[in-house]
C-alpha cells in the first residue's frame, strides 16, 4: 500500500469515527449551542439576548458572540449542530498541530497524543456541550504564535487575535495585561481596537442605544448569576475552590485573593524571567491560558482544555524535571485523565468535584511551568 493510500484510509478511518461519536454521543445534547443557536436568531429579529425566562440557559456572552451563529441560525437546528460540530473538530485537531508546532520550535520533538489522551474528556466535555473554548483557545495561541515572531505587524496581528477572541468570550482579556507587562504595545492597541470595533457592531442590528442596552443586560446577568455558582461542582476556580471548602463566601474570598495574588506574582516573575528570549510567549501564553479557568469566577471543569499547550510543554520535557517531580507529574497526569464519571462512579466523582481535586492538578501544571522557566528549560 502506498504511502498516499495509507494516509487516505487513515483520514477516511477518522472521518468514520468522528462520525460515530457525533451520531452516539453528541448529537442529542449540544445543549450550550442551543443557547447560542438561538442567540443568533435573536440577534437577526433585533430581539434582546438576555431574557431572564431563559433562566439556567440565558445567553452568557457579550452582543457580539452571536454574531458568530448569524449564518448558522438560518440552518434548522439540526443541521446547525452538525455544522458546527464539524467545526468545531477541525479547530481541535488545528490546536493540536499548532501546540505541536510551537513546542517544536524549542528543539523538542512533540508527542501530542499523549497531552490528547490526558485532557481527553474536556474536549468530550466542550464537543457534547456545542461550546466555543476550543475556538477561543486557537485564537489565543495563534495570537502567541504571531508574538514569537519578529516585527510589527506580527504583534498587530496578535493583538488582533486577542481581541477578537475576547470579543467572543471574556476571560481572553486576560492576555491584555500580559501584554502591557511585555510592552507588546502594537499588541495592545490591536487587541484594543478589535474589541472596540467588536463591541460596536451590534449596533448594526440594535442602535447604538440598543446596543448600549445589550451591554448593561450582560453586565448585569452575569454579576447577577456568579454567586449563585461558586458551588456549583463543575466550578474549579480558585473562588469557588475556597467557596466549598469554608462553606462561607465570607471566609473564602480573603483566602481565594490570597491565593490569585500568589499566582499573579508567580505570572509576573515568569514573564521577566523569560525577558527578551525570542519563545518565551510560548511558555507564558501557555501558563495565561492554563490559569484562566483558575482566575475566572466561572471557570468550568471542561474549559481546562485550554491547557493543551502547557500540558504539551510538560510532556515533551518531562525529563527536565527531577525524579520526585516526575512522580508528581504523572501522578497528576493520571488524575486528570481518568477522573470520569465512568471510572469512578456517581458518588466518588461527585465527592472528587465538590472537594474541587481537578483546581489542585492545574495548579500543579501551573508549577511545573514556572520550574521550566526558572531552570531556563524553556
Amino acid at each position: 500500500m502506498t504511502p498516499p493510500t495509507k494516509r487516505w484510509l487513515l483520514i477516511g478511518l477518522a472521518a468514520l469515527l468522528i462520525t460515530a461519536v457525533y451520531m452516539v454521543r453528541v448529537r442529542d445534547g449540544m445543549a450550550d449551542f442551543a443557547v447560542n443557536y438561538q442567540a443568533g436568531k435573536r440577534l437577526a429579529a433585533g430581539e434582546t439576548l438576555y431574557q431572564a425566562e431563559d433562566g439556567h440557559y440565558m445567553f452568557k456572552y457579550l452582543p457580539f458572540s452571536a454574531l458568530l451563529y448569524l449564518p448558522l441560525a438560518v440552518l434548522p437546528l439540526e443541521a446547525a449542530k452538525a455544522l458546527w460540530f464539524g467545526i468545531s473538530v477541525v479547530a481541535m485537531l488545528a490546536m493540536f498541530r499548532l501546540a505541536r508546532q510551537l513546542v517544536s520550535r524549542q528543539g523538542v520533538r512533540s508527542l501530542s497524543i499523549v497531552p490528547a489522551l490526558i485532557l481527553a474528556k474536556y474536549f468530550l466535555h466542550e464537543l457534547r456541550l456545542g461550546q466555543i473554548n476550543i475556538l477561543v483557545t486557537l485564537l489565543m495561541m495563534l495570537a502567541a504564535r504571531e508574538l514569537t515572531r519578529p516585527g510589527v505587524r506580527q504583534g498587530v496581528v496578535g493583538g488582533a487575535l486577542a481581541g477578537l477572541a475576547t470579543a467572543l468570550k471574556p476571560y481572553a482579556a486576560l492576555l491584555v495585561p500580559y501584554f502591557i507587562i511585555k510592552r507588546q504595545w502594537t499588541s495592545v492597541a490591536g487587541s484594543l481596537g478589535v474589541l472596540m470595533a467588536a463591541l460596536a457592531v451590534p449596533s448594526l442590528f440594535y442602535g447604538v442605544e440598543g446596543n448600549v442596552d445589550e451591554l448593561r443586560r450582560w453586565a448585569s446577568t452575569l454579576s447577577e448569576s456568579t454567586p449563585d455558582l461558586l458551588t456549583n461542582n463543575d466550578n474549579v476556580s480558585v473562588v469557588a475552590f475556597f467557596t466549598k471548602w469554608m462553606g462561607d463566601p465570607a471566609l473564602a474570598l480573603p483566602l481565594a485573593g490570597l491565593v490569585l495574588g500568589v499566582l499573579a506574582l508567580v505570572m509576573l516573575a515568569v514573564i521577566l524571567k523569560g525577558g527578551e528570549r525570542q519563545d518565551s510567549p510560548v511558555l507564558e501564553v501557555a501558563m495565561v491560558l492554563t490559569l484562566i479557568p483558575l482566575v475566572s469566577p466561572l471557570g468550568w471543569d471542561y474549559t481546562f482544555l485550554m491547557s493543551l499547550l502547557a500540558t504539551t510543554l510538560l510532556v515533551n520535557h518531562f525529563y527536565s524535571f527531577p525524579t520526585v517531580a516526575r512522580v508528581l507529574l504523572a501522578m497528576n497526569f493520571a488524575i486528570i485523565a481518568l477522573a470520569v464519571y465512568d471510572v469512578l462512579g456517581r458518588q466518588a466523582y461527585a465527592s472528587f468535584m465538590q472537594w474541587s481535586v481537578t483546581t489542585i492538578n492545574f495548579l500543579v501544571i501551573v508549577g511545573g511551568l514556572a520550574y521550566l522557566r526558572f531552570r531556563r528549560v524553556c
